[in-house]
């Protein structure tokens, strides 16, 4: 690890234990507008975990302890009740399609944060997975804390163990995607980087001044993007990471995570020096074994597109000017 990546690693990681919820409120009251804070949740078919989420946010965060100005749900064009229990678990919930309605939306969650700045108003935004189990509202306090209280950090990042599997066995095997693809890519070409534990985390929050300087990918690759980005636009030192337990969500099957895992590659690929933009689609061909023998290929689109910094889009500058 190179030496700047191993001070990195000791200077910018805490636990959300580091700092505690009055510290933080007393922090937030200091800042003033600079401290006013949004949580997102992109959502795509997650009526079974997204009301559960809501709720322990908005009971710990919002109604024990005033943290939290705004918690808003994205749905992504889910066909379940997903927008449903949101709503009724007390959050906003604001479709994609409703969001700069002139520009056509596409699949992918890097495209529902990139709409969410224009639908929030926070100063700090932070974003967590609407598939989350056994959720604990740590999980968005731990990230908050550095942003509140060390003025030179702009994006933080959530670590945690991620369980393959309910059983004990299974303890510290998910994120197949990290281990097999982001975290090679970092060490290879963004080694500065290599101390980050869970680079394509869904949990992370940061200063809406960055965020809206940056492009992002529509797709999987979104996570990578940005913190390659940041470190390209604010340094090392603007990105920090808190401990916050064990993460339990949903995994997906090997074709998928192939998938996410062409989308992270092309987002990295774009990234390197001398290389031009990627094609907006590429497809990706995948195989299934046919119940009469052989194999039959498939094609999947993976798309590469990237929205541009949302602080370049018309109506957002002139939502901020107003």
């Amino acid at each position: 690890m190179l030496e700047e990546a191993e001070e990195w690693l000791t200077r910018r990681s805490w636990t959300a234990a580091d700092r505690s919820l009055r510290r933080l409120l007393d922090a937030k009251a200091s800042a003033g507008p600079a401290g006013s804070v949004s949580v997102v949740l992109p959502a795509l078919n997650e009526e079974a975990t997204v009301g559960t989420i809501v709720e322990a946010l908005r009971r710990d965060l919002m109604e024990t302890v005033p943290l939290i100005d705004e918690l808003m749900v994205v749905d992504s064009g889910s066909t379940d009740r997903t927008g449903e229990v949101a709503a009724a678990a007390g959050a906003k919930v604001v479709h994609r399609d409703e969001i700069i309605p002139r520009m056509p939306t596409v699949p992918g969650k890097g495209e529902v944060l990139w709409r969410s700045l224009m639908a929030t108003s926070g100063e700090i935004i932070a974003f967590v997975d609407a598939d989350l189990r056994e959720f604990d509202s740590r999980f968005v306090s731990g990230i908050l804390g550095p942003l509140l209280t060390e003025p030179d950090v702009h994006l933080v990042k959530a670590m945690y163990d991620r369980p393959l599997g309910d059983a004990p066995s299974g303890a510290h095997q998910g994120g197949r995607v990290t281990e097999l693809v982001a975290r090679p890519l970092l060490n290879l070409h963004w080694p500065q980087l290599a101390g980050v534990v869970q680079p394509l985390g869904g949990e992370y929050a940061a200063r809406r001044s960055l965020l809206e300087q940056l492009p992002f990918p529509v797709g999987y690759g979104v996570e990578l993007g940005l913190l390659i980005d940041t470190l390209h636009l604010a340094g090392l030192d603007a990105v920090g990471q808190v401990d916050v337990g064990v993460r339990k969500h949903r995994h997906q099957d090997g074709q998928a995570l192939g998938r996410m895992a062409a989308a992270i590659m092309r987002t990295a690929q774009s990234r390197l020096p001398g290389h031009g933009p990627v094609p907006v689609q590429q497809g990706m061909m995948q195989f299934e074994r046919l119940t009469e023998g052989g194999f039959s290929p498939l094609t999947h689109t993976i798309h590469t597109e990237e929205r541009p910094p949302m602080a370049t889009v018309p109506e957002y500058a002139a939502r901020q000017a107003a």
